[in-house]
């Protein structure tokens, strides 16, 4: 009876290497789709993006990817009453048709 109880004691050492594997596997392919859903896709070199974060808020940022080219865009806190931040002048006006269109009458 007590030779028996030993051997229940006694496990493969490798079974828990196994696991281990399975678990690394897992934590691989998760990588491998958070790289692939990554706006940017670090490793697709022929397409060009443009990445708005926060849009509308004071501090949105705008990237965009032109090939190798990283360009970043930070927007500076400007006055509620001027969009631009002061840089600039007036151009013309827009107005907005009812069938929904812009148009814009330089000035």
């Amino acid at each position: 009876m007590t030779e028996r109880l030993l051997h229940d004691e006694d496990e493969d050492p490798v079974l828990s290497l196994v696991n281990l594997i399975d678990v690394f596997l897992v934590i691989i392919a998760a990588l491998l789709l958070a790289v692939g859903q990554h706006p940017l896709r670090p490793f697709a070199q022929e397409e060009d993006y443009t990445l708005i974060r926060r849009p509308g808020q004071a501090d949105m940022e705008i990237i965009t990817r032109k090939g190798q080219k990283l360009e970043h865009y930070r927007a500076e806190s400007a006055p509620p009453t001027d969009s631009g931040g002061g840089q600039g002048v007036r151009a013309g006006v827009a107005y907005r048709l009812p069938d929904g269109s812009m148009m814009f009458v330089p000035e």
